[in-house]
């Protein structure tokens, strides 16, 4: 029997690997998922607890604008993060 193999279509290996795959972390503290808010992208914001793409665009326009986050509370002035938002957060970010 020959097999023919699609290369649109992960085979069976690559889709589980891809499916348990973690997110990579810039700034990472070695396998703790902390976020450095001044280095990430959008689809390592995006791994943040309440933070979908709309936020995490908005966390790097408001990077670009301002200038690199001195604190993590700096977060509280980005639009679309209130106190609740950032509470779920906190645990994860940094700016080192």
């Amino acid at each position: 029997i020959v097999r023919h193999t699609n290369p649109t279509h992960p085979t069976v290996p690559q889709a589980i690997a891809a499916a348990t795959t973690q997110p990579q972390t810039v700034g990472s503290a070695a396998g703790k998922g902390i976020v450095n808010i001044n280095t990430a992208d959008a689809s390592v914001l995006e791994s943040l607890p309440g933070v979908g793409p709309s936020t995490a665009k908005a966390i790097i326009a408001h990077r670009q604008a301002n200038g690199p986050f001195g604190k993590i509370e700096g977060l509280l002035d980005v639009k679309g993060i209130g106190d609740g938002k950032f509470a779920e957060m906190k645990p994860f970010v940094t700016v080192s």
